[in-house]
This record gives structure tokens, sequence and C-alpha cells, in this order.
């Protein structure tokens, strides 16, 4: 997986310029994200996989794309086509939406907690995120029962665990160090 990121990465870059550039950074998301789906159909996946030659690939992607791509985002297409590489567009996908979050200064933070939360406690969380982090927070809460108490936040590398199950184990290491 590796492979494709590093592989990705030069293409989700000129897709974002282009789009910035554009002033099109919400519609290229969108076009991007169908796109990816695409390329992640197992019927697209063996047929990217056979023989056929990368012009093929490109008219039969952009044909089943048809209509929900503009013409930028079919050269894109056709030009990872060139370098046989549309099967990494659902990592340059991942890598377009990182860039765009940071452009617009947003982080999408996952947070886990034993019990779902309220409105107003996702509010305070989302202010509190918002200072420590100096972006906007979105939240996307899930319930993990094996949590037991308090909640695990996760935005990109940075890890919060104020869990009950997370104090618990570290005071076992202590214990046992």
């Amino acid at each position: 997986m590796s492979n494709l990121t590093n592989i990705a990465r030069p293409y989700a870059k000129a897709a974002f310029d282009y789009a910035v550039e554009q002033k099109q950074l919400a519609d290229w998301q969108q076009m991007l994200t169908f796109a990816a789906e695409v390329a992640k159909d197992p019927q697209m996946i063996a047929f990217l996989g056979s023989n056929s030659t990368a012009e093929t690939q490109a008219n039969l992607f952009n044909q089943v794309c048809a209509d929900q791509l503009t013409q930028p985002v079919q050269n894109l297409i056709r030009l990872m086509a060139e370098n046989k590489r549309l099967q990494a567009l659902p990592e340059v996908l991942v890598h377009f939406a990182e860039l765009k979050n940071d452009h617009e200064r947003e982080v999408l933070v996952d947070v886990t907690s034993a019990k779902p939360l309220d409105a107003a406690a996702q509010e305070k969380l989302v202010a509190a995120l918002s200072k420590r982090l100096e972006r906007n927070v979105k939240l996307n809460c899930s319930v993990d029962p094996n949590v037991v108490g308090g909640m695990l936040m996760q935005a990109g590398d940075l890890v919060i665990d104020g869990s009950v199950r997370g104090k618990l184990d570290r005071l076992i290491t202590t214990l046992q160090s």
C-alpha cells in the first residue's frame, strides 16, 4: 500500500494545484471520489490488470464515468492510464482530501467513546479540539463498549487516549516496569 501512496502523491498534488487555481476544490473532490469508487469496482480492477492498452483503459474508464467527470479530470485519468497508475486513484483521492483539508484549515477527528455523545458534548469537544489543533474540527463519532469510559480521539497521526481502557493499560505497563 505504501507503494501506491508514493505513486498517488504527485497526481494528487497536481490535481489539487489545478483545482485551487480554478477555484474548484469541492468539484474536484466530488469527481475524484466518483472515479475512485469506479477504480475500486472488482470488474474495473480486473480490467485494469489486463493487458489492454493505456488508451483503451482510459477510454473505457472515462466512458464508465461519462458525464460525472469534466475534461480536465478525464485528462488526469488518461495520464494515469498512460503511466499504468489508474489503480492508485483511491489513494489519489485520500491525498487530495488531505491537501484540501490543510488548505481549508480543517481536520477530521475520529472519536470513539463507550456511549454516544450528545450534541452538547460534541460542541464542547469541537471547541476544545479547535483551540488545541488551531483548525476547524469535524467529528466522526463512533461507539465502542471496549473503551469502557472516556474517549479515544485520532486526528491524522495525533492520538489522544482519554479512555479508561487506555489509562488502565498505561497503569499496568507502569506497574510491570
